[in-house]
């Protein structure tokens, strides 16, 4: 490899290596241009290229020019430095994306479970303000039905017996509705309905069981309880609330990188992460 393929900087004493492809991404930078020795602001030093800026920040300039996303801790604060950096390094697109620093803080998620227990069947309603959980939600949970004898709530599983599944019902993108329990049918048959929510591989029919799962599953994806409450004492519904602080996404950079291309390169952010 030339001299030139392998480039050191040292920012502010902080060293980094890498490849002149990396710095060149875009041409009309002043990392670019500091390889043709084009910016007074850079030194060379001792086959190094010195410069008195933010160290710890430019890790941050260093991953977007090597993946072209940014992503930040969830307790990142300093979204105005980080754009003075990517200012004077003259990379417009990421110092565009830091100018809407709400679209990279971590933002408040709301989930709430209302529950209705009658006789020998359980009715579930799940609202989420965003929808990308409920859909993912809505994919772990899995209602089966099948017939079978006796009348009780607590009867396991009949293998024996094939059982449908049945699709959710969704009002809307922020919701979903599912129910469990024993319909009567004819004789001493029932309609059962079975509920199962991955990654666990029990059937549950008893309503009461399948809300401390479907807790137990809210409260491992980083959900915590806030309040429970009494919606209707006639009817017997209890409402769950729920809340969690949603982790900023990464964004995808697409910028035209062609030699002579305007300085102020259009940005497009995309979603990398489910969940908006």
């Amino acid at each position: 490899m030339s001299s030139r393929e392998v480039v050191t900087l040292s920012v502010g004493g902080v060293r980094f290596v890498t490849r002149a492809s990396t710095l060149q991404q875009f041409p009309e930078s002043r990392l670019a241009r500091m390889l043709n020795d084009g910016d007074q602001e850079f030194k060379l030093v001792n086959g190094e290229f010195f410069v008195d800026r933010d160290g710890t920040l430019f890790s941050y300039i260093m991953d977007f020019l090597r993946t072209l996303q940014v992503s930040l801790p969830t307790d990142f604060s300093d979204f105005q430095r980080l754009c003075r950096e990517a200012e004077f390094y003259e990379l417009y697109p990421l110092a565009d994306l830091l100018g809407q620093e709400h679209l990279l803080k971590p933002r408040l998620e709301i989930l709430e479970v209302r529950f209705f227990l009658q006789e020998m069947q359980a009715f579930f309603r799940i609202f989420g303000s965003c929808s990308g959980t409920v859909e993912t939600l809505a994919e772990q949970i899995t209602v089966f039905t099948g017939q079978q004898s006796g009348q009780s709530w607590n009867s396991h599983f009949p293998s024996q017996k094939p059982l449908v599944p049945l699709p959710l019902e969704r009002p809307s993108h922020h919701d979903v509705v599912f129910q469990c329990g024993a319909d009567y049918s004819a004789g001493d048959q029932f309609v059962a309905r079975y509920v199962s929510i991955k990654p666990d591989n029990r059937k549950l029919i008893n309503g009461t069981n399948v809300l401390g799962l479907l807790v137990d599953t809210l409260l491992k994806d980083g959900f915590r309880l806030i309040s429970t409450r009494t919606v209707s004492s006639e009817d017997k519904i209890e409402c769950y609330s729920f809340e969690r602080m949603q982790k900023p996404a990464s964004f995808t950079i697409t910028a035209n990188q062609n030699p002579g291309s305007s300085g102020i390169a259009q940005a497009k952010r995309s979603q990398m992460q489910k969940g908006k």
